[in-house]
């Protein structure tokens, strides 16, 4: 029986329309976007709904924002790397970027004292001071999950955009790894649940006690130092994974 499939929202066929212009070409390199006033009024939506579609495509990496000017596509020969077109073209291979119909609050981006258990993921002594990225990944229906990305302090002075809170053009994981020369070569992941925190519970909007479905991701370089420790945290009823497989002899 075919799947029934949802109609998208309007400011994700919107952000999606855009997407393939610029995947496409159509909308190259450095050429600007049209504005909210234009896609509210070419769309007929109203203005916070234009302005959802371009926070979409700005979380995604495909557009940034001029001060004072407008919006513009990712100017990718600012970009050293000669391969980053290309990669705004194709999925992720690792790492975490948004869906297409999530949008994203960075609620924080700071040097912390690494938890034990990000420090031992990291290998690094006990108490060493470690960035920390954690976001706010929602749906139309509300909190989707908390995304937590931690990396060696170290990274702080070559990799200075980690401590801002606001997206990194073109991904986290690839920026890594233009500014430090660390490149990832292979990951490590693991899912298990227990007990949502106090800031997860007010972050998801769950009840005291709810338990939480817990997804972690360690990212290693060639020589097998780790790079990045994420830890993804879902509500109960949010289904993550899923897979088909045939039963047959």
């Amino acid at each position: 029986m075919p799947e029934i499939e949802e109609v998208l929202p309007k400011y994700l066929q919107i952000s999606s329309y855009i997407r393939d212009l610029i995947q496409r070409g159509e909308l190259a390199p450095g050429a600007e976007v049209p504005s909210e006033r234009e896609l509210a009024a070419s769309w007929k939506v109203a203005r916070p709904t234009a302005a959802k579609a371009l926070n979409t495509l700005r979380q995604q990496g495909l557009v940034q924002s001029r001060r004072g000017s407008g919006t513009y596509v990712t100017d990718t020969d600012a970009v050293t790397d000669t391969s980053a077109s290309a990669r705004l073209r194709e999925p992720p291979r690792y790492g975490t970027r948004y869906a297409e119909h999530e949008s994203a609050t960075i609620v924080s981006a700071e040097i912390v004292s690494g938890p034990e258990e990000v420090t031992a993921a990291l290998e690094l002594p006990d108490g060493t001071s470690v960035i920390e990225r954690k976001r706010l990944l929602t749906t139309e229906s509300g909190a989707a999950r908390i995304a937590t990305s931690w990396f060696p302090g170290r990274f702080a002075t070559a990799a200075e955009l980690l401590l801002r809170t606001e997206p990194i053009p073109g991904g986290v994981a690839d920026y890594v790894a233009r500014t430090t020369g660390f490149e990832v070569a292979h990951a490590r992941d693991r899912v298990s649940a227990r007990l949502a925190s106090t800031q997860e519970r007010r972050l998801l909007d769950v009840p005291r006690p709810a338990a939480v479905l817990v997804y972690h991701l360690t990212l290693h370089a060639a020589d097998n130092s780790p790079l990045q420790f994420d830890e993804l945290v879902y509500p109960p009823g949010h289904w993550t994974f899923q897979q088909e497989y045939s039963l047959g002899s």
